[in-house]
């Protein structure tokens, strides 16, 4: 499998990986591939730097529920938006 490809199957379940919403199997799988490959370290590493962030310091009331929806959908979340 190409890099690119194995980049591509990251992302799809960077999400779960994560929140540890994931198999150990495919946990494994991802950290031996992030170990090569420093793109995908930082981008796991910035999503989980930001999602701790937001979790020890968002108030959540007070995000404007435009600026919400706008945020949700550009990162193709819209199925959440009603949670």
């Amino acid at each position: 499998m190409h890099r690119h490809e194995e980049c591509r199957q990251l992302l799809n379940s960077l999400s779960d990986y994560v929140d540890g919403d994931l198999q150990q199997e495919l946990c494994d799988e991802i950290e031996l591939h992030m170990k090569d490959c420093e793109n995908c370290r930082i981008v796991v590493d910035t999503l989980s730097k930001t999602v701790s962030l937001y979790q020890t310091s968002a108030d959540p009331a007070t995000v404007p529920d435009d600026v919400r929806e706008r945020l949700y959908h550009s990162l193709n979340l819209d199925e959440f938006l009603k949670l």
